[in-house]
């Protein structure tokens, strides 16, 4: 069977990239990866360090494109590609303009589509936006649905999904961070190296591990929550925030949290450095929804800064909390996880072999 893979993201590589391993380590697929280049540094650093090679690079971004562009640019590509490769699979993963153009591309050429991480709903279309409407399009025209939980795999049903194409498999993104956390601690030169790199950061002090880029939140969003890490500034805490390359995000965190001694700015990092700042965090504070699963895998608490989540079963697990872009309800949600214990539920998102049950799946179909 030959199967194209199709990302152009940093979370959807991460997330994509144990299929991918698992593909090119069967007999019985021939697996082909395709990035659109919607990121592309960062997704750089990702296919280094899983060790992907891409068979088809798009780079279809420009600048100052808009989602159409990007949109319009994705299909064109994602279908000139089609036509010269011929796959039998397209698989996609998530809600991203990469997903939701190369499963319409897909479709319209009548080649299955399966999507990874299928049935997550927030019940908003303005939040998160425009993710919501994406992963919607995607599961519209999905042959095969690879759901992560089984709240997921009721969105779907509800929806009119027929049962058979529907499959709960766990997240992917625990595959790949069980895994990145096997390389660091067992790779001695790499932990020495992490440990001497982050050696700013006080141990005597609980790390607050911050990252945040929702389009929903550009404006007072990130002015809220720029003010809500000034006023944590004022406790015994060290915050650490890669900051996005965004200047939606870099103008107003630059404006309000440069120099202070306790709030280290700092680039955005690749993930086994990100993967291993979440091992030394006490808490962390995102709008990330690969965070908002993978945290709960290291006993880590999660605030998320969004009023909806798609991912409710952290938040039904008492493993993460909705605190909003509020800088009040940001500080004392902060604070409350501070003083509280580490949480002890298990990981509702899976147990790292998801990529199996896709691969043990697709074969079913052939």
């Amino acid at each position: 069977m030959k199967v194209a893979v199709i990302f152009g993201t940093r979370p959807e590589a991460i997330k994509m990239a144990p299929v991918v391993r698992a593909l090119r380590a069967a007999p019985d697929f021939a697996c082909r990866v395709w990035s659109t280049g919607q990121h592309r540094q960062m997704l750089d650093q990702v296919l280094d360090f899983f060790d992907i090679p891409l068979d088809v690079d798009l780079s279809i971004m420009r600048s100052g494109q808009s989602l159409n562009d990007v949109f319009a640019a994705v299909i064109a590509g994602v279908d000139q590609t089609m036509a010269e490769e011929r796959p039998d699979l397209v698989l996609v993963h998530g809600d991203t303009t990469t997903a939701s153009a190369a499963a319409v591309a897909a479709f319209n050429r009548g080649v299955p589509v399966g999507h990874v991480e299928a049935g997550l709903r927030s019940g908003r279309l303005d939040q998160p936006w425009p993710e919501e409407f994406n992963r919607r399009i995607v599961d519209m025209v999905s042959r095969h649905l690879f759901a992560p939980t089984a709240v997921a795999r009721d969105n779907l049903l509800r929806e009119g999904a027929e049962a058979d194409r529907v499959l709960v498999t766990g997240n992917t993104v625990i595959d790949a961070l069980l895994h990145t956390v096997d390389r660091i601690q067992g790779d001695t030169i790499l932990k020495r190296s992490l440990e001497r790199e982050y050696a700013f950061i006080n141990d005597k002090r609980p790390l607050l591990l911050v990252t945040g880029h929702r389009r929903e939140s550009f404006g007072t969003g990130f002015e809220n929550i720029c003010t809500a890490l000034a006023r944590l500034a004022e406790e015994p805490i060290e915050i650490v925030y890669p900051v996005h390359l965004n200047p939606n995000v870099q103008t107003p965190v630059r404006r309000l949290l440069a120099n202070r001694p306790n709030i280290h700015l700092i680039d955005p990092i690749d993930y086994p450095r990100f993967v291993y700042l979440m091992t030394r965090a006490a808490i962390i504070l995102t709008d990330s929804g690969g965070v908002q699963e993978e945290a709960p895998s290291l006993a880590k608490p999660v605030l998320v800064m969004r009023d909806v989540t798609e991912r409710p079963e952290a938040i039904a697990a008492g493993v993460a909390r909705l605190v909003g872009t509020t800088a009040s309800t940001i500080v004392s949600g902060v604070m409350d996880a501070l003083r509280g214990p580490a949480p002890t539920a298990s990981n509702p998102y899976g147990d790292g072999r998801a990529a199996v049950r896709i691969l043990e799946d697709l074969r079913r179909w052939r």
